[in-house]
């Protein structure tokens, strides 16, 4: 069982951590595999005050199926309401607004309110972390309710009450631990694929009571995942949902180390164009193929008879995902075989008869509809560029990062600080010191999302201290100490950097 810590940091963020190495090897390794990343169970004082608000507002989704808190919340709240003179004066707009922006299915309308949460600072500000252009398109149209949100927030006192259920907070956090520390394990050893990345790359669970519990929203932002949950009153888990997510994290990336095998699988889009299945499988080959593996993974990892199984794999052909059957077939070679995925995918993937599946796929009776894919790709509008740079960049391929990355700064239609973070982190990969440091102040000049700030500002600690010029990195350190904010990995990393000199890992000299 991989290693579990717990603890409050900042507002409370109950953290269970199954793999914590989070330093980055300045200058040493340009083997990204080898910086482990970070995998959480968190809460969210911003989810929160979101979903709270909107619960205010009329959003009574799975209320009888919810844990007793949410309604022990809503009570409350109601009377902060109810006591606090001049507060039908702040909710009357903000419900108006809810009301007027009221998705019309009850997924969809909590989905967008978690996508706008997550790109929000913390409390009290609950700043974009982006420009609205950068939203994703679902929390954009959302935008004009964020500082109404903030009144609400003041005016009642919601700070109070997240305060009195922290400890409640923490005790549902601890039943889910075990659960999702063996999924996560579980997972791994079956794949014989350790999680690794590089700096930054974050698989995250938020819990909050306030949402629907039937519902699991699961996001990629560039390289970060999260999956936002909410408890039962019997306090189960959609283990499934948060699973499928995780399989996205630890394959996704090597469907982008291994983009040269796709292209000779084209042809098979055209045999699922009338599919039911969401569009962007049907126009990018590597979606498709990693859905469908991921598919047949979850089919052989369930504890279910043979027999329901084959009506799963039978379900994914009638919606579009044509190769589930191939690779549920293939992976029982690759259970045998001592090789890891990481090993192993090329070969699985270049196994591929095109011919007998696009004969398969071009008999399969499609069905009429097919349920949505849970993991919204949700990239932030305009920055296709720096998400394939980041992309790039974690399956090892720092120069094709770096051109990337040098067109989005070039064209300037995108967040040109966080452009400059990745040339930086490209010239750390590269172990050209002086080439990062330049290349971090200049981020920090433009950069408005604080991962970046506070990693940048941690980097040029790290040079200082490799120049040992003490005094300039400890104000590195401090600095991003203070921009860290919702980002516990810096925050730790900037730590340890006030506490001692920054060394650089001994390089693993060969046997």
């Amino acid at each position: 069982m991989p290693e579990i810590r717990s603890g409050f940091l900042g507002q409370q963020r109950v953290r269970v951590a199954f793999a914590l190495s989070l330093t980055v090897a300045l200058f040493v390794s340009t083997d990204f595999a080898q910086n482990r990343p970070q995998v959480s169970l968190e809460t969210s004082e911003t989810l929160f005050t979101v979903l709270a608000a909107i619960n205010t507002c009329g959003y009574d989704q799975e209320l009888n199926a919810s844990d007793p808190l949410r309604t022990q919340i809503r009570s409350e709240v109601g009377k902060a309401v109810a006591n606090t003179a001049g507060a039908q004066d702040v909710i009357a707009p903000m419900c108006g607004f809810y009301r007027q922006h009221q998705a019309p299915e009850a997924a969809r309308d909590l989905s967008q309110y978690v996508s706008l949460a997550l790109y929000l600072e913390e409390p009290p500000t609950f700043t974009p972390k982006v420009k609205q252009a950068e939203l994703p398109p679902d929390a954009a149209v959302l935008a004009d309710i964020v500082p109404m949100v903030q009144a609400f927030y003041q005016k009642i006192g919601l700070h109070t009450i997240w305060e009195r259920q922290r400890a409640r907070y923490a005790e549902l956090t601890e039943i889910y631990h075990d659960p999702l520390a063996k999924m996560t394990f579980d997972t791994e050893i079956y794949l014989k694929l350790p999680s690794s990345g590089y700096l930054g790359r974050q698989f995250t669970i938020y819990l909050d009571a306030m949402g629907a519990p039937g519902q699991t929203n699961a996001r990629n932002y560039g390289s970060d995942y999260y999956v936002v949950i909410s408890p039962t009153s019997s306090t189960t888990i959609k283990m499934q949902q948060i699973r499928h997510t995780y399989l996205h994290y630890l394959l996704d990336p090597l469907a982008m180390k291994n983009g040269s095998l796709f292209k000779r699988l084209e042809p098979l889009l055209e045999d699922v164009k009338m599919a039911p299945m969401d569009e962007a499988f049907k126009s990018n080959i590597s979606l498709l193929v990693t859905e469908c593996l991921v598919r047949a993974i979850e089919e052989r990892l369930s504890k279910i008879p043979e027999t329901e199984r084959a009506q799963g794999i039978e379900e994914a052909d009638k919606e579009g995902y044509v190769l589930t059957r191939y690779f549920y077939d293939a992976m029982v070679k690759f259970e045998r075989d001592p090789a890891g995925m990481r090993d192993a995918y090329a070969s699985l993937v270049g196994s591929i008869d095109v011919g007998k599946e696009m004969k398969r796929a071009s008999l399969v009776q499609f069905s009429g509809e097919a349920a949505p894919e849970l993991l919204h790709l949700a990239g932030r509008r305009n920055e296709h560029l720096l998400l394939n740079a980041e992309r790039r960049l974690a399956a090892g391929d720092p120069e094709t990062a770096q051109k990337l990355a040098q067109q989005a700064l070039d064209e300037q239609e995108e967040d040109s600080g966080h452009a400059l973070f990745i040339l930086a982190e490209v010239a750390t990969a590269n172990r050209d010191m002086d080439g990062a440091r330049k290349y971090f102040e200049q981020a920090l000049q433009t950069a408005r999302e604080p991962k970046v700030i506070a990693w940048s500002h941690i980097y040029l600690g790290r040079i200082f201290d490799l120049k040992e010029d003490r005094f300039a990195a400890l104000d590195q350190y401090r600095a991003a100490l203070d921009a860290a904010g919702a980002v516990p990995e810096a925050k730790v990393a900037a730590r340890r950097g006030l506490e001692q000199p920054y060394e650089p890992p001994v390089a693993k000299q060969p046997e």
